[in-house]
């Protein structure tokens, strides 16, 4: 058995921007995604989900991943579980050259599902790490992210990014625009997440700006003026002394442009009134700046305090059901264990 895990994200700056081919600024976080994958004598996959904000549930099938499996959970709880694992096990045979392999995989995450935190990149880049493995194929982190971009891009329709994707293969800050990723040599910046307890809808929200963006002019400004954000955070944080705790300066500036970047999301219809509830808790609590994560319309948000304070407001903030501290996680994608047989990859 291999047991792989990957980290998830929050964005800095620079969500639906990204998908347009504007810069953006995500930074993986230490909640993590952990697969298990034990190789089978037959061609059947058997999937245990555990904690990915569903009732967890065993399913098994045989033959191509796209037949799907017969179980007695609600059929959009199965697809959001289920596609991204089915692209993940494409990935690794593909990479193995594996057509019929068959896995038992154990999929454990404490990364809310749909919340902006990368819930489904990290069960795809840890998916892929563990089953290539199990496969006596190792790839690299990059490998790795490349072959989870295009798990998500099948799933999502062409709609994804390779942000989510590098950005919990590598770890770290990273810097995504288009098919050029880089990462960030970045302070450990002082996370409080919070978190409504809900999900938006990843693709109708897409769509939603998508269609604002195509229609009005103004819209598609509003988009560019994100990516200017981006880039002047992303040289703030090149600029930063990546050994040292970020200067009051540079949170200040930082999180000035966060808040300038959730007033624009705002402006494109995609926050919700939990997350501005959550957004103006943390800044009335003293945050440098707040702002929501990921695709919006409910998840979580993200502030900039190295204090108690705003992680305290959250708490007693109607509509938030969960506040924490979530430290940048400077190791993306990497193996847990492996039995006998298996040969680790340098560290």
């Amino acid at each position: 058995m291999t047991v792989s895990s990957a980290p998830g994200k929050v964005y800095l700056f620079g969500e639906h921007a990204v998908v347009y081919g504007e810069p953006a600024v995500p930074c993986a976080v230490e909640r993590r995604a952990t697969v298990s994958v034990s190789l089978r004598d037959d061609d059947h996959v058997r999937v245990r989900a555990e904690d990915l904000s569903l009732n967890g549930f065993t399913v098994e099938y045989s033959g191509s991943t796209g037949t799907r499996p017969d179980v007695d959970v609600p059929t959009p709880l199965v697809e959001a579980a289920m596609g991204y694992i089915d692209a993940a096990v494409e990935q690794a045979r593909d990479a193995a050259d594996a057509p019929d392999a068959g896995f038992d995989i154990t999929v454990e995450s404490d990364i809310p599902l749909g919340a902006g935190l990368g819930s489904s990149a990290a069960v795809v880049v840890a998916g892929i790490d563990a089953a290539t493995r199990e496969l006596g194929v190792e790839l690299t982190p990059r490998e790795i992210a490349d072959r989870a971009y295009q798990a998500e891009h099948k799933v999502q329709e062409g709609q994804a990014s390779r942000a989510d994707t590098f950005c919990s293969a590598m770890g770290g800050a990273v810097r995504v625009e288009g098919d050029d990723c880089r990462t960030i040599d970045a302070p450990a910046l002082p996370f409080v997440i919070g978190f409504d307890g809900g999900a938006g809808d990843t693709g109708a929200l897409v769509s939603h700006v998508r269609g604002l963006r195509d229609q009005y002019d103004f819209a598609a400004d509003t988009v560019e003026t994100i990516g200017n954000i981006v880039r002047r955070g992303e040289k703030l944080l090149s600029e930063a002394d990546p050994d040292s705790d970020p200067s009051e300066e540079l949170l200040e500036e930082l999180g000035e442009f966060m808040n300038f970047n959730h007033g624009l999301l705002e402006a494109l219809g995609v926050s919700s009134r939990s997350l501005d509830s959550m957004v103006w808790a943390a800044r009335e609590a003293g945050a440098y700046g707040a702002k929501l994560t990921g695709a919006g319309g409910g998840g979580c948000t993200v502030a900039l305090d190295p204090t108690p304070e705003t992680n305290t407001a959250l708490r007693f903030t109607p509509g938030c059901e969960d506040a924490f501290r979530a430290e940048l996680a400077t190791e993306g994608v990497r193996v847990e264990s492996e039995e006998t047989g298996a040969t680790e990859r340098d560290q």
